[in-house]
């Protein structure tokens, strides 16, 4: 008996949902950490961090689905991320009094060696490069 896995998680694309993964467990664990501990201190950019986690779950999930359906779940999840990661990028450059604590995406992902940055950025690269495996070839 075969396990037929997902086109996306061949090659490459496992050690792209191994990152998402990781990030996945350590977003989920600092927001945690940061909501039961400190959350008056510093809400916006804990939920933000609590946002990221979720997003990079769902993003996980997504890119180890089968099918168009999930296909497009993964686009989804990664342009929210990307879109989130420049954004409080910006803003907490610009007014950094916005995100007292560190989040997730705060400075671009300083704190996480900017991989929130970079991971979008390559999960719409390897997206792209199996969509045809996934919803066959365009006319």
């Amino acid at each position: 008996m075969t396990t037929q896995t997902s086109s996306r998680a061949t090659g490459i694309g496992r050690v792209l949902i191994a990152v998402y993964a990781v990030l996945a467990l350590a977003a989920t664990g600092r927001s945690f950490v940061q909501i039961v501990s400190e959350y008056a201190d510093a809400p916006l950019a804990y939920t933000l961090s609590a946002l990221a986690a979720v997003v990079y779950i769902v993003a996980t999930i997504a890119l180890i689905g089968k099918g168009d359906t999930w296909y497009r779940v993964a686009w989804i999840t990664i342009t929210f991320e990307l879109v989130g990661v420049l954004v409080v990028g910006v803003l907490s450059l610009v007014d950094p009094e916005l995100f007292p604590a560190k989040t997730v995406w705060s400075f671009f992902g300083r704190g996480y060696a900017f991989v929130p940055l970079v991971l979008p950025v390559l999960g719409m690269l390897w997206l792209r490069h199996t969509r045809s495996a996934v919803t066959g070839p365009r006319d």
